[in-house]
C-alpha cells in the first residue's frame, strides 16, 4: 500500500511533467506522453532542488539520488514503465521479398550461362560494370554536394506496452505519464473567455456609455470587414478589365497579398504589380537564354585557345634549345635565298633570259678567277721544280 503523495513530491512531480521533453504516441488505444529517463535525470540535476538553500542540504546531489527519488515517484502512480515493441512488415512485403529474391536467383543463373557462352559477353558486362560505377561516383558527388537535397531518413514504427518490472532505470528507458496537472496558463486563458462571456450576456444591463462605445465599435470592424470585400472584389474586377483590353499581354494586380496567408500589415504590402507577358517578353527570354548560351562557348573556347597556346610555348622553347648551335649556317642560307630572289626578280623585270649582276658580284668574280689562275701557274711550276 502506497500513501497520499506529499506536497514536495507533487512540486518535482509538475516541474519534471512541464520541463522534461516528452513526445506522445497511442498505447491500448488512447493518446499517451511519454518521456525517456537519462533526460528525466538531467532535468532534475538542473532544477532549484539539486542547489542547497542556506542551512539545507540539496535535494538532488548525483544521479543515483534522482533515480530513488524518481522510482518513489513510480510507485505513488505519478507514471509508469513501459516498452517499446518494433512493428513488423506485414506478409504482403515479406512474400513480396522472396519473390524477388527468386527472380535474382534466377537472372544469376542466366548470367553464368552467358558468360560461358563466349568472352564477348564479358567484355561487354565489364564496360557496363564501369559505367555503373562512374554513375555511382557522379551520385555520390552530387549528392556531397551543399546545393542537392538529402534523402529523408525512414523511422521505424513502434508502439508502447506496459512492462512487468516496475522500476525507474537510468537509461534509454520509456515512462508514460499517468499525472495531468493543468498548466496555468491554460487555467488563466479559461477563466478570461469564461468573464467574457458573462459579460456578453450581461449586455443591456451595461451603462449606456459604454453600450452606445461598443455599438460604433462593431459597426466600424463591420465596415472596415466590409471594406475589405469590396477591395478583393474590386481588384479582380480591375485585373480582368486591363486584362481583356490589353488581350492578356498586361498582368496589373492592385493590392496582390490582400488575400494571401500573410500577416495583417504585410497583406497591404506592395500597393501594386506588373507583368508584361507578350511575343517581347518571349525573345528577352530567348535573347537572355543565347547569351547565356553564348557565355558558356565563349568561356570553353577560352579555355581550349589557352591550352593550345601552351602547347605552342612548349613547342617553340623545344625547337628554339635544338637550333642554337646552327644559327650561322641557316643566316647564310637566307641570305643566298634572298640574292636568287633578287636576281630572279631583275630577270623577270626586263623580260630577257640573262641575269642581271651587280658590280660587287662582278668583282668578287673576277677576284676568284685571279685566284684559279694562281693556283694553276703553282701547279705549272711544282713539276718543272721536280724535273730539274
Amino acid at each position: 500500500e502506497v500513501g497520499e503523495p506529499f506536497k514536495e513530491e507533487k512540486a518535482v512531480a509538475k516541474y519534471l511533467r512541464f520541463n522534461c521533453p516528452t513526445k506522445s504516441t497511442n498505447m491500448m488505444g488512447h493518446r499517451v506522453d511519454y518521456f525517456i529517463a537519462s533526460k528525466a535525470v538531467d532535468c532534475l540535476l538542473d532544477s532549484k532542488w539539486a542547489k542547497a538553500k542556506k542551512g539545507e542540504e540539496a535535494l538532488f546531489t548525483t544521479r543515483e539520488s534522482v533515480v530513488d527519488y524518481c522510482n518513489r515517484l513510480l510507485k505513488k502512480q505519478f507514471f509508469h514503465r513501459a516498452l517499446k515493441v518494433m512493428k513488423m512488415k506485414p506478409d504482403k512485403d515479406t512474400k513480396k521479398e522472396k519473390e524477388k529474391g527468386k527472380a535474382e536467383s534466377g537472372k544469376e543463373e542466366e548470367k553464368k550461362s552467358k558468360k560461358e557462352s563466349g568472352k564477348d559477353e564479358k567484355t561487354k558486362k565489364e564496360k557496363e560494370k564501369e559505367k555503373k560505377k562512374d554513375g555511382e561516383k557522379d551520385e555520390c558527388k552530387k549528392d556531397d554536394t551543399p546545393g542537392t537535397p538529402k534523402k529523408k531518413e525512414t523511422k521505424r514504427k513502434f508502439k508502447l506496452e506496459p512492462h512487468e518490472d516496475q522500476v525507474f532505470l537510468d537509461g534509454n528507458e520509456v515512462y508514460v505519464w499517468i499525472y495531468d496537472p493543468v498548466h496555468f496558463k491554460t487555467f488563466a486563458m479559461g477563466l478570461v473567455l469564461v468573464i467574457a462571456v458573462i459579460a456578453a450576456t450581461l449586455f443591456p444591463l451595461w451603462p449606456a456609455e459604454m453600450r452606445v462605445g461598443v455599438y460604433y465599435l462593431s459597426v466600424g470592424a463591420g465596415c472596415f470587414v466590409a471594406s475589405i470585400l469590396l477591395l478583393a472584389v474590386a481588384r479582380c474586377i480591375l485585373f480582368l478589365i486591363i486584362w481583356l483590353i490589353t488581350g492578356g499581354r498586361h498582368h496589373f494586380w492592385f493590392l496582390p497579398n490582400l488575400t494571401a496567408d500573410v500577416g495583417f500589415i504585410d497583406s497591404f504590402r506592395p500597393l501594386y504589380t506588373h507583368e508584361y507577358k507578350g511575343p517581347k517578353a518571349d525573345l528577352k527570354k530567348e535573347e537572355k537564354a543565347e547569351s547565356k548560351k553564348q557565355q558558356k562557348y565563349d568561356s570553353e573556347e577560352k579555355s581550349d585557345s589557352e591550352k593550345k597556346e601552351e602547347e605552342d610555348g612548349k613547342t617553340e622553347v623545344t625547337r628554339n634549345s635544338g637550333t642554337d648551335g646552327s644559327g650561322g649556317e641557316r643566316h647564310s642560307d637566307t641570305d643566298s635565298d634572298r640574292r636568287e630572289d633578287d636576281r630572279s626578280q631583275h630577270s623577270s623585270g626586263n623580260g630577257n633570259d640573262f641575269e642581271m649582276i651587280t658590280k660587287e658580284e662582278l668583282e668578287q668574280q673576277t677576284d676568284e678567277g685571279d685566284c684559279e689562275e694562281e693556283e694553276e701557274e703553282d701547279t705549272e711550276s711544282g713539276p718543272s721544280h721536280g724535273k730539274s
